[in-house]
């Protein structure tokens, strides 16, 4: 047995024991069921490159390559599927989301090889180094093809998944997302060759092999440091976007294509093949540098050393705080983005972030990089402890290393924050205090390359945490700002209610305590009924009126002539006693509005005005263009409103200067006017009259 064969036949033990070692330690998850699948099928291949390469009959060599090519077509499936749900929490929304292509992925490559069996390869030869060359038909291209775009799929959504992990979570999956990617990188080089020369070179299946090897020997290293594939890490859903290994893929297959097209105008070059490999290599290690927490720590501090600059961009540092944070309403939003940003700044793979609370005798857990609620409450400091580390912290708002000090709080604080690497370093806890008040605590720890903490660090973090610190001040009190707000608007609809249902329960009450005496009287009977029906209208109306608060406000376009609507609905109002209605109506072109909406607007504005205007008062109602606007006045002469009141409560719900009015009104017309994205304008003044403007755009 030769060399090479031999290499086949250990990459195929070593990916099957991988397969049992799965299956062996692991309950029965997606990824864990597509990653047991996956590598016996690469297991199954190997043992038939092993075969191939273990032979000197042409006839078996095809036939063992093209078993080999079958199991190629089960690869992107599972892979693919695999890499959707690796370390994903919400892996169910990306197998929902690529439904349609992990079919595709399964289907095409399987029944391209069950369709056109026999026909992928259709003659082999040697060239003159004696390897064997087989040239592929059209299925057998189609199929590298395929291949190499699923395997570019399965890069990007490790990349994505690696991208969106921090702390020790990445540290964990790093080997695995490692190992598979030297597995794909490498096969998506021999694919691209393929393409290239429309031909397998028995020699490139070598290469397969070892790269087999290596992956095995990487994600056997992720299993024994993580230990189990269940990870909480949540991509996002654009999974192509500022993708890494989409724009490396691309660079290699333009290099790759264009080196071809000159060598083969240049009369052929032996060793292309060997040079194209040397630069897939130079490009996977780059990548695995730019990727590289350890190499960044070690070139930030090598500028810092030797060019006398500070170890940190403090401008760079505070907007990537700044901007990270503005967003953030609630304080679990900006304990989630401060704990990413601080790791990501600081270079340390666990910080966790905890918060006092009102009664300052407990810590609630906020958010962590390694810490998961179930294990953060099982750590958190029982009602002693917490109370003795808020104390203490109250008193020393300063970074402190809680490694070095021996006081009691200090221990607890290292219980709740256990050390992941026992390497050299320190962990550090950062109070975040704002105007004397301790609001919550911040710890790092496992810092990259394990070095301590310096002043600087200390300073910056003390910097940090007051800005942390602030944030969860402000956002406290936005959520107080906002129950106000919401026990004002419920009270001050509890007053309407119960003023006007009062009404009607005491003019019911009258009538049933003389329902006794009177109830033989037909016109006391006639008069208790019309009562009634009054009673009940009112509050129907009054329930009618409020809906209105409740329900999201839709708006259903259609082209119609304004002018016309309102003069069919003011048609009766000309003849109304005690108003004298005037109309001065100007062209205007057909546009798009809600035709029952806006005569809400309209009959809002006409009820106002006459409730305004004294016997024989007078309205005008006006249309017009201008400047790209539909314009409607309805003006009145009547008693008009104080500035105050135009300044704070006119277009506020449930304040109104009518008896009887509920001040839902104008608030309604405000809102439907914008919905049409117009505005309206009041112009009014005590005794003598108010005018509303309602502007419409009229492009469609």
């Amino acid at each position: 047995m030769n060399i090479a064969a031999m290499l086949a036949f250990a990459g195929a033990l070593f990916s099957g024991a991988l397969a049992f070692m799965a299956c062996w330690r692991e309950h029965k998850s997606v990824a864990h069921r597509s990653f047991a699948t996956g590598m016996i099928v690469l297991a199954i291949e190997s043992v038939f490159n092993g075969f191939s390469l273990n032979t000197t009959s042409v006839k078996e060599i095809v036939y063992w390559q093209n078993w080999g090519l079958v199991s190629i077509s089960f690869l992107p499936g599972i892979w693919l599927l695999f890499s959707l749900s690796y370390g994903r929490g919400n892996y169910r929304e990306f197998l929902q989301r690529w439904r349609s292509a992990l079919v595709l992925a399964f289907l095409i490559p399987i029944g391209l090889v069950i369709l056109c069996q026999g026909k992928s390869i259709v003659s082999a030869k040697q060239n003159n180094a004696a390897h064997w060359i087989f040239a592929l038909g059209i299925p057998g291209i189609a199929l590298n093809c395929l291949f190499l775009l699923g395997a570019v799929l399965v890069l990007i959504n490790l990349e994505r998944t690696f991208r969106a992990s921090v702390g020790t979570m990445r540290w964990r999956i790093k080997f695995m997302i490692l190992g598979l990617g030297v597995l794909f990188v490498v096969r998506s080089c021999i694919s691209s060759q393929v393409l290239l020369f429309h031909a397998i070179d028995l020699s490139w299946q070598t290469v397969n092999s070892c790269a087999l090897l290596v992956a095995c020997l990487l994600i056997l290293r992720s299993l024994f440091r993580a230990g189990h594939f269940d990870m909480d890490v949540y991509p996002s859903h654009s999974v192509l976007q500022g993708s890494l290994t989409a724009l490396l893929a691309g660079i290699y297959l333009l290099i790759v294509g264009v080196f071809a097209k000159l060598v083969t105008f240049g009369g052929g070059d032996a060793a292309f093949t060997l040079k194209a490999f040397v630069m897939l290599i130079g490009l996977v290690l780059l990548t695995v540098l730019l990727l590289s927490d350890r190499v960044r720590v070690h070139t930030s501090r090598f500028i810092s050393r030797n060019f006398q600059r500070p170890s940190y961009d403090y401008r760079t540092v505070w907007r990537k705080f700044t901007e990270g944070t503005a967003a953030c309403v609630t304080q679990k939003e900006l304990c989630q983005v401060s704990v990413k940003l601080t790791a990501d700044v600081f270079q340390v793979l666990s910080v966790t972030m905890w918060l006092a609370d009102e009664k300052k005798e407990q810590l609630v857990f906020a958010d962590s990089t390694f810490l998961s609620e179930a294990k953060a409450d099982a750590l958190s400091p029982k009602n002693a402890g917490a109370t003795n580390v808020i104390t203490a912290l109250q008193n020393h708002p300063e970074p402190v290393d809680i490694d070095s000090s021996k006081e009691k709080w200090a221990v607890t604080l290292r219980l709740c924050h256990p050390d992941e690497f026992h390497k050299d370093g320190n962990r550090v806890c950062v109070p975040l205090v704002v105007s004397g008040e301790i609001l919550g605590l911040m710890i790092l720890g496992d810092r990259v390359g394990g070095g301590n903490f310096s002043q600087q660090d200390c300073d910056l973090l003390k910097c940090v945490g007051d800005q942390i610190a602030a944030g969860l001040l402000n956002a406290r009190l936005s959520q107080k700002l906002l129950q106000a707000k919401e026990l004002e608007a419920f009270q001050t609809m509890s007053a309407f209610f119960v003023h006007d249902l009062k009404n009607a329960a005491s003019t019911l009450n009258l009538m049933l305590q003389n329902l006794p005496a009177h109830f033989d009287d037909p016109a006391f009977r006639e008069d208790a009924v019309r009562v009634t029906a009054k009673s009940v209208a009112h509050v129907n109306r009054l329930i009618e009126r409020l809906s209105h608060l409740r329900h999201e406000l839709k708006i259903k376009p259609a082209e119609a002539d304004l002018n016309e609507i309102i003069s069919r609905f003011i048609a009766g109002w000309e003849k109304a006693a005690g108003v004298n209605l005037e109309k001065n109506f100007q062209p205007l072109p057909k546009f798009n509005f809600d035709q029952e909406q806006l005569l809400k607007v309209v009959t809002n504005l006409i009820l106002n005005a006459k409730d305004a205007v004294a016997q024989n008062g007078e309205i005008q109602i006006a249309t017009r263009q201008i400047n790209g606007h539909a314009v409607l006045s309805v003006s009145d002469n009547g008693c008009g409103m104080n500035p105050e009141f135009l300044s704070r409560s006119l277009f506020r719900p449930f304040q109104t200067t009518k008896k009887n009015g509920l001040g839902i009104g104008m608030f309604q017309s405000k809102m439907i006017v914008e919905a049409h994205k117009g505005r309206i304008e009041v112009e009014s003044e005590p005794g003598k009259g108010t005018t509303f403007r309602v502007y419409l755009p009229l492009k469609k």
